[in-house]
């Protein structure tokens, strides 16, 4: 109860600190209104037109890879870490260390191919191939015969 308390009283004081900071930054920043603060800012080139774009889900993707895989890589260290202090385990639960080893490997190899099947996912779907044109981002093949999928998914078709 001890561990809970403190921690609960760590977040309510830094949760404190940031809400006084907050509210002790709106009263003393000065309040200079001008058009300069109001514009978009984007790395210090001016906007040219609306800044409403579309935007290229190319860079989503690779950025949700990137953190997927990322994560994978932080996972392995602590597995790593318990795989080497298995005999350790063993002789707590009292078992072999080969069936506590055996255990690790076949947990993390269905944990890698789990990543494996997606990324072969991604690989397999091109959204790993960061030059391609604007064509084969767009639906080719309509695999239900009789039904164009590009009316199908408009929101405004009349019933």
């Amino acid at each position: 109860m001890d561990l809970l308390l403190s921690i609960t009283i760590f977040l309510v004081m830094g949760a404190f600190f940031v809400f006084i900071a907050m509210f002790a930054g709106s009263f003393l920043r000065p309040r200079v209104p001008n058009p300069e603060k109001a514009a978009v800012y984007e790395c210090g080139e001016n906007t040219i037109g609306s800044n409403w774009i579309q935007f290229d889900l190319r860079f989503y993707i690779v950025a949700l890879v990137f953190l997927i895989f990322d994560v994978e890589v932080a996972l392995f260290y602590p597995w790593a870490v318990a795989f080497g202090n298995a005999a350790a385990l063993a002789k707590e639960l009292g078992a072999d260390v080969f069936s506590i080893r055996l255990v690790a490997v076949v947990d993390m190899l269905f944990f890698f191919g789990v990543l494996l099947v997606g990324f072969a996912y991604l690989w397999r779907f091109g959204y790993l191939d960061w030059v391609r044109s604007a064509a084969t981002t767009s639906l080719k093949v309509d695999y239900r015969p009789g039904i164009d999928l590009r009316q199908e998914a408009r929101v405004d078709r009349v019933e």
